[in-house]
């Protein structure tokens, strides 16, 4: 899992740090002085976009880079702390629609756009229209980076599970008769596990999908039941994937990456398969870059430079990577056919056919948004994983 690379302008512009308003004057080129950007992922994206971060050294020869992982519910505490501190150490997060949503809640982050419209021309006519879709989540404080079809559906060792669950009531049945069998990781800091819970308001046919609070009757009640043949939720998707390679659990709830990747990795058998529920609604995924309030301004214009650049489509076609983030390009006119060989070679040998038709033929939905996601995390921490989490 690595991979990605990218380029762009300068602008006087302005932004609000946590002690107030920096401004920053009309700039015509970037700082002369070495600059150090500290990046922080909490979704994984580092394994499609560090290599391009990397690149960004041939436009501005100046810049360092280190990197750094963290998970997704403990960065808005310390960037809370930072903020409060008026030292601001991360310039860059890298994240899915679970730290987007806190630190916007918690506004942590400092806006993009209308702000920086002149930085990122045409960016929102520029991406694929579902990514497009699932910018609008942002409300202006972040830019999608990445962009995944996502899921859910049930990933198995076929030696094991002779005959797929295609509805939510066979996937409880089944849990019950192979208690301790099936696994999936806290939602709060899992992309499977948050797009599994946002797509059984979908599949169990619950008054409103966007409503974890008033609208997921239905759903609530199944997680809790299913809860009772769960022996734990670990609190990230890689370690659920290796109890299923290693054959410790038989299913999981997955996503096209998390489906694609592991295998070609070796961490799951290359056989293991996928099933679809019936009549199931696609809950995409995208990774997005944001910018903490309190960056320094003779950071900012290099952190959005960055930006720009990783936005390029020569650097977007690295995002096809080994499959983990599938199909990765967020922005239009990304083919497989402009990925580096080894990415080419891994999509055909580790990639399914039913994905296009999936994707051709189910309806897609986004995210909830910022507010309700923090609200339904809650809800199932506190009501359904409880005291599982390990």
């Amino acid at each position: 899992m690595k991979s990605a690379l990218l380029n762009l302008s300068r602008v006087a512009t302005r932004f609000m740090g946590a002690a107030g308003l920096v401004t920053v004057t009309a700039l015509t080129s970037l700082p002369a002085q070495a600059q150090t950007i500290n990046v922080v992922d909490v979704g994984g994206a580092l394994a499609l976009l560090q290599d391009a971060i990397e690149s960004y050294k041939t436009v501005n020869p100046n810049v360092k880079f280190t990197f750094t992982k963290a998970p997704a519910p403990e960065l808005p505490g310390k960037l809370k702390a930072m903020q409060a501190a008026n030292r601001t150490d991360i310039d860059l997060v890298l994240g899915g629609t679970d730290i987007l949503a806190a630190g916007i809640q918690q506004k942590l982050w400092n806006r993009m756009l209308p702000e920086q419209n002149a930085k990122f021309p045409g960016v929102l006519d520029n991406y694929i229209p579902p990514a497009r879709k699932m910018q609008d989540l942002t409300q202006g404080e972040a830019l999608a980076v990445v962009f995944m079809t996502g899921g859910p559906f049930l990933q198995y060792n076929p030696d094991k599970v002779k005959q797929p669950p295609t509805s939510p009531q066979e996937l409880l049945s089944w849990c019950k008769a192979n208690p301790n069998r099936l696994i999936y990781a806290r939602p709060a800091n899992s992309g499977p596990g948050r797009t599994f819970i946002m797509g059984l308001p979908y599949l169990l046919g619950d008054k409103n999908p966007k409503d974890p609070v008033n609208g997921w009757e239905k759903t609530w009640v199944f997680l809790k039941a299913l809860n009772t043949c769960i022996e734990y939720y670990p609190t990230g998707t890689g370690a659920v994937m290796k109890e299923l390679g290693q054959g410790s659990r038989d299913m999981t709830v997955s996503v096209t990456g998390w489906d694609i990747n592991p295998r070609a990795l070796g961490i799951v058998p290359k056989n293991y398969q996928v099933a679809a529920f019936k009549d199931f609604t696609w809950i995409n995924d995208t990774q997005y870059m944001m910018v903490p309030k309190g960056v320094s301004a003779d950071k900012m214009p290099v952190v959005l430079d960055l930006m720009a650049h990783l936005l390029k489509p020569a650097q977007q076609a690295l995002t096809w990577d080994k499959g983990y983030f599938y199909p990765g390009p967020a922005v239009k006119n990304v083919p497989l056919t402009m990925a580096p060989k080894e990415s080419q070679d891994v999509i055909k040998e580790f990639g399914r056919s039913e994905y296009a038709d999936w994707t051709a033929k189910r309806p897609h939905a986004q995210p909830l948004d910022a507010e309700a996601m923090v609200k339904a995390f809650k809800i199932w921490d506190l009501e359904v994983g409880a005291q599982k989490f390990k």
